[in-house]
């Protein structure tokens, strides 16, 4: 089984950013069918733009722009990726960047698609964040990719641990955050009472229902921007009030706009 070592990716790399025990990579996939293999460190892998197929010894994840993956070092999978332009931001994490900050990277291990729309959104920051590279560029990826971490494995632990109501009402947000939602109806539909789930749905989520509505209707925009759709129609589908409202939501979240964002994607 072949191994990719630092900074190694199949396809056309672009940029390559070296920060200590980081490494930061922007990929354009080349490869059709790329057979199993394994990375020597664990890293992130953020779907730019395109699609793509990632299998391991686990699951098989059907990925479109905007899935974030998280590699453990040394875990073998295998990609497949249709004929369409296709890139990826990869955030590389050495055994010196874990020591550094006194972090034990085995509390992340085996490879999962990050559905979390929170922690989706610290990916993006970062790559907002290499676009500038500016004086305190490393303080605020390394900051942020602590915060990532942080909350990743919180969100890990709990996962055994959770009620079952936590699980279900996720999947009704991911199904309908474009709708107009109600906190009597999301109880009556997770049956649970409306002050159990005001008061417990931060603890599983680290936000509050409106907050958590609005990151993943966030990120359904940010796969959009991708695409050439214009942003009232982004807005629309995305269950914003109007364009404004969007652009206001994305600034606040992303710290760029929309228009800018997508610039981002055509360097």
């Amino acid at each position: 089984m072949k191994t990719l070592y630092h900074g190694e990716y199949f396809g056309q790399t672009n940029e390559i950013v070296n920060l200590d025990g980081l490494t930061i990579t922007d990929t354009e996939y080349t490869h059709p069918y790329v057979d199993w293999h394994y990375h020597e460190n664990a890293y992130f892998t953020f779907l730019l733009q395109g699609n793509m197929t990632e299998g391991n010894k686990k699951e098989t994840y059907e990925c479109s722009a905007g899935t974030l993956l998280y590699h453990h070092w040394e875990d073998p999978h295998y990609n497949i990726k249709p004929d369409i332009f296709t890139r990826g931001f990869h955030i590389e994490i050495s055994q010196r960047w874990f020591d550094q900050f006194d972090f034990q990277k085995n509390k992340a291990e085996g490879s999962f698609n990050i559905q979390d729309p929170s922690l989706k959104l610290l990916i993006y920051k970062i790559f907002k964040e290499n676009q500038g590279k500016d004086n305190a560029f490393e303080l605020a990826v390394n900051q942020l990719l602590l915060n990532l971490f942080s909350q990743f494995t919180i969100h890990k632990d709990k996962i055994e641990k959770k009620p079952i109501w936590v699980n279900h009402i996720n999947e009704i947000l991911h199904e309908s955050f474009t709708e107009k939602l109600s906190l009597a109806e999301l109880s009556t539909m997770v049956n649970i009472h409306p002050i159990h789930l005001s008061r417990d749905f931060q603890k599983y989520f680290h936000c509050n229902l409106g907050e958590y509505l609005r990151k993943l209707k966030l990120n359904k925009s940010l796969e959009l921007l991708t695409q050439k759709t214009s942003l009232t129609d982004i807005a629309m589908e995305c269950g914003f009030a109007d364009q404004s409202h969007f652009i206001r939501c994305f600034k606040e979240n992303i710290g760029v706009t929309p228009l800018k964002y997508r610039n981002f994607l055509r360097k």
